[in-house]
This record gives C-alpha cells, structure tokens and sequence, in this order.
C-alpha cells in the first residue's frame, strides 16, 4: 500500500473513518459546551469518584483520571468489570456510568450494584438499556452526542467528565486550555492528514515502521494511559496485536524479556511515547530503556508530545497516535471501522 495513494484509502475505508479522526477538535468543543449546561443534581460532593466503562467507553476515563491528577485531590477510579471495589459501595461515591450503546453488560451490573449500595449515580450514553434504567432510578443522563464507533467518540467523554468535575468544584475552569489545545490540534491535523505525503508525514513515516512488526508503546505518567489508547487504536483499526507497558514498572519485569526468543526480537517494534510532564527520573529511564532495546537489536522510534499545557500534550499524542493507527489499517488493507472478531465474541456471549 502506498500511503500516498488516498485513493486507496477510499476503496478501503468504506465508512470514512479517517472523518473521526478529523473531528477530534470539534468534539472536545462540543462536550465541554455540553458538559456545562447538562442536567446535574446530586445530594452532595462526592468523595470520590468511580467511572464504569469499556474498551472506548472506558479509556475517557482514564485519560481524565491522569490529566486531573495533579490538580484535583478528589481520587478517580476506573472500574472496567462487573463490580465495583468494596470501598466504593457508599453514599459517598459518585458512580459514573459510561455506555456508548448503553446496552454493555458489564457497566450494567456495575451500574446496578451500585444502585443498590446508594451511591450516586450518573450515565453518559446514547440510549440503551443504561438509560432507561438510570431514567427509572431518577438519576441524570448525559448523552453522548456522536455517531460512529464509540473509540472515536473518546474527546466526548473526555470533555463531558471535565466539565463535571468543573461543576462539582473539583477542578478550575480550564476552558482557555481547551481552546489553545483545539488550535494545537487543527494545526497538527493539517501536518498529520491524508493529503500530506510521507515525507511530509511523520504518523505515515512510524505507520511504515510499524507495518509488519509487534508493536509494543511505552508510556509514563500522563503517557501512560495514552499508550493503552495506541495499543487500543492499533488493535481495532489496523487489527493488529499491540501491547501497551507503562515506566517505571515496565523496567522491574517486562525488561528481562528482551532476549527471547531470538528469531522474534527482531520483528519487535517498540515506540516510546515522551512528554514534558514527565517525572525526570522516567525521563531517564526512557532513554536508557530505549538504548537497551536497540543494543539488542530491536527497532524502536519515539513520539514526542507536543504543546506547553498538560492538556495540549495528552491530546496532541492522542491524535497523532490515532493516525498512525488508521495508516497502519490502510498498509494492511483492512477496513479500519469493522470489529468482526469483537463482534462475534459478543454474539456467543449472548448464545
């Protein structure tokens, strides 16, 4: 496939995938507008906070969990199963429900668990089975305004929760951040979109040294879910098996597997995913992690992240890994909307 071909890029991406992607700074836009005039009427602040999810529906979260990190002393969890931790069983958590379908049966029984332990509750969803449950129990349901597959529609969420811990007093008004991450973002698109040859092209460039090969991507600190985001887009886009490690743990075990087997290593593709939040001591870490992959004989390459703010660096590494992963699809011709094999895994679930 000849990435300078969009041509084939049409024949390929039949439902216009690559259109999400152009979307991302619209959508951040519109959730944050949304986020702030949504219905919102709980008994109190909550002490903490737990969000329900899967797969695209759940990775909002994390990103939001990370981002808030250093400026809200308001603890969130993420719980992707079907139930919630002991200590979140109480008056005091809010319960975030996130359902792109709201028919995902694992946020459901978390959902309906944490009805009957009397916990607030709130749904993001298009409509389902969440919401007509959340409708019963009186509690607020914020939709998710998108169409498409509920991986793109991770800006939306971001910017639905960010306007709810806005709301509840648990961070600042970061509307200005928004705005400059949004000009960040058009700006990275016009470098980052089909039109733009390979040379010009550095998400085509890394999508060619990734096709072929096991792709491994490293993150740390506000990387670290990120890295879990470009294995997620790689799997489901480009169907191909990815795997996401985190520093420093990545260094206390996964290291120690870079010797075998040997005729493998070399089909190894590792990317070091770097910005200037992280801790100088991961900084480092990357670095010597890097060289001793590449002593090995394993093809690494880093992604740096840019922009000034926290908030411009998370969304400009999301982006671009978002492309990489729609022109990795197209170096292996497949379309990147369909899931087929998810999909069949869902109908023997329910058989």
């Amino acid at each position: 496939m000849d990435l300078n071909n969009t041509v084939d890029f049409e024949r390929l991406d039949n439902e216009q995938y690559i259109q999400q992607i152009y979307s991302l700074p619209s959508q951040l836009e519109r959730s944050w507008t949304a986020g702030m005039s949504n219905p919102l009427s709980l008994p109190q602040k909550p002490k903490q906070i737990v969000i329900c999810g899967m797969g695209g529906s759940a990775i909002g979260g994390e990103l939001v969990a990370a981002y808030t990190k250093k400026i809200s002393d308001t603890p969130i969890s993420i719980c992707r199963d079907y139930y919630l931790p002991q200590w979140a069983l109480n008056s005091e958590t809010l319960v975030v429900s996130s359902s792109y379908s709201g028919n995902t049966e694992e946020t459901i029984s978390a959902f309906e668990q944490a009805q009957d332990a009397g916990c607030m509750l709130l749904a993001l969803t298009r409509g389902g089975k969440l919401a007509e449950l959340s409708r019963n129990a009186g509690t607020a349901v914020w939709s998710i305004e998108h169409s498409g597959q509920p991986r793109a529609a991770v800006p939306t969420s971001f910017g639905l929760l960010c306007a709810l811990l806005y709301r509840l007093g648990l961070i600042d008004n970061i509307q200005a951040d928004i705005q400059e991450t949004i000009k960040l973002l058009v700006t990275q698109r016009i470098i980052l979109g089909s039109e733009n040859s390979i040379d010009k092209n550095p998400a085509k460039r890394l999508a060619g040294q990734l096709f072929g090969r096991m792709v491994g991507v490293v993150g740390s600190d506000l990387m670290a879910p990120i890295a879990v985001r470009w294995v997620g887009q790689i799997n489901e886009l480009a169907k191909a098996w990815a795997q996401a490690f985190t520093l420093p743990e990545m260094d206390h075990n996964a290291l120690a597997g870079i010797l075998n087997p040997t005729d493998k290593l070399s089909h190894l593709a590792i990317v070091f995913l770097k910005s200037k939040t992280d801790h100088p001591r991961n900084s480092l870490r990357s670095d010597l992690t890097q060289k001793l992959f590449m002593v090995e004989g394993i093809n690494t390459d880093v992604f740096q992240a840019q922009g000034e703010t926290d908030l411009e660096q998370l969304w400009s590494a999301i982006q671009f890994g978002d492309f990489v992963a729609y022109y990795l699809a197209m170096m292996y011709e497949v379309d990147p909307t369909p899931i087929p094999a998810i999909e069949q895994l869902k109908i023997a679930m329910k058989r």
